[in-house]
């Protein structure tokens, strides 16, 4: 927010893409709900296959954060109110970056924003809204599940399956996570509503704060006019629920 001279709630996001593709330009569109709730958003650009295989696009996603948070002064972001959100491949990386402990080793690589060179801390965001993101990477590299963009971001390399477990949400569920809502269409053919529900109750199994918010016959976004307002009323509910 240009005008503010205090602490602000702030959005990071994270385009869509299958890390293969898409733009933080092109994404400004589902941003706009965000400003309009009078937030700050911080747009992140990562590293695409072509660049860098998996987990590059992890890695940046977690530099972005630590970033944003060692700028909240300059930027007036409130670094008890970030929220993580993205879109497909975006969505995946606003749970990695909000799931993946330190000690996973995804920020030793930070450079420059004032880091030091031994600081591999991961700053703690508020809440995750997940729009259809992928939770199970290994579930996208074959049989009825493969999907080609997984398996060009991953690569063939000997130890491709453990590579996709590292990056994988579902891999670091656990109690104390960040809330977590996830929004997903039913008829999702580009990433299986199973992920969507396999993550939620995963969580839920965990002890975790999480929902999941179904837009029946939905597909992978290109939501209606009517199914997108839906959504973003649960997106303010679950704000509200969670001190947001």
């Amino acid at each position: 927010r240009r005008d503010a001279q205090t602490p602000q709630p702030t959005l990071v996001f994270y385009h869509g893409g299958g890390w293969i593709g898409g733009t933080k330009e092109a994404a400004l569109l589902s941003l706009m709900p965000w400003l309009e709730m009078g937030w700050n958003v911080v747009n992140v650009e990562y590293r695409m296959a072509r660049v860098s295989l998996a987990p590059a696009a992890v890695e940046d996603a977690q530099c972005a954060l630590k970033f944003v948070v060692s700028r909240a002064k300059d930027y007036n972001v409130d670094t008890n109110r970030i929220v993580l959100s993205g879109e497909s491949a975006g969505g995946h990386l606003a749970l990695t970056t909000g799931m993946i402990p330190a000690s996973a080793g995804f920020t030793s690589l930070c450079s420059g924003g004032g880091f030091t060179g031994n600081d591999t801390s991961v700053p703690r965001v508020a809440a995750i809204v997940n729009w259809y993101g992928i939770t199970d990477v290994n579930d996208m590299l074959a049989g009825q599940g493969a999907r080609s963009y997984a398996v060009q971001w991953v690569g063939a390399g000997p130890n491709r399956e453990a590579v996709a477990k590292s990056v994988s949400p579902l891999t670091y569920v656990r109690a104390d996570v960040p809330p977590i809502l996830t929004i997903q269409g039913d008829a999702d053919p580009i990433v299986p509503y199973s992920h969507g529900t396999r993550l939620t109750e995963a969580l839920k199994k965990a002890g975790a704060k999480t929902d999941l918010f179904t837009i029946a016959a939905g597909g992978h976004g290109n939501f209606k006019p009517a199914e997108r307002s839906a959504a973003y009323a649960k997106i303010r509910e679950f704000l509200k629920a969670n001190g947001l």
